[in-house]
């Protein structure tokens, strides 16, 4: 028994004497945090208001035509819309639309109808001597309705919402 206890009094003597080896650990990766993934609808909204803004920070009514379909009401509006703006000499530039909330009524492969509610955020009415931010928008609840054409989400109808 004491050349037990005189092994085990060695034995943490020898241990207190040399230090423990650091642990092995293995290269670390690191952490790279993703934003949340946008439902596929609010990616086809975000993706179309972009170009959308793009077509009237150029004032160009065939690129905003290509977002619509041929017999899209709201797409002629919104040429009409773009083309007297030009006609004044005047663009839009940093148009952003906030997006407040998406609510899918129904969808199919060819179709998708979307509730929206959004507002205008930013844009600046630019031309020779102008140069004057848009007024405040108000959020405004519209449902949209979209078309497959080609693999393309196009706008083929909007009508605004009364009510929620």
């Amino acid at each position: 028994m004491l050349a037990l206890l005189l092994a085990l009094v060695a034995v943490g003597a020898c241990a207190r004497e040399t230090p423990a080896a650091p642990p092995r650990v293995g290269p670390v990766e690191p952490v790279v945090a993703s934003a949340p993934v946008a439902p596929p609808q609010v990616e086809v909204l975000r993706s179309w208001d972009a170009q959308r803004a793009e077509a009237w920070a150029r004032g160009d009514p065939a690129l905003l035509a290509a977002l619509y379909t041929q017999r899209s009401l709201a797409g002629r509006r919104d040429r009409a819309m773009l083309r007297a703006w030009a006609a004044r000499g005047l663009a839009v530039r940093g148009l952003r639309t906030q997006l407040l909330a998406v609510r899918e009524l129904g969808h199919s492969r060819s179709t998708w109808r979307l509730q929206v509610t959004d507002r205008l955020v930013g844009g600046v009415a630019v031309g020779r001597g102008v140069d004057r931010p848009l007024p405040v928008d108000e959020a405004t609840t519209r449902v949209i309705e979209l078309r497959n054409v080609g693999g393309r989400w196009l706008v083929s109808s909007v009508s605004t919402t009364t009510g929620g």
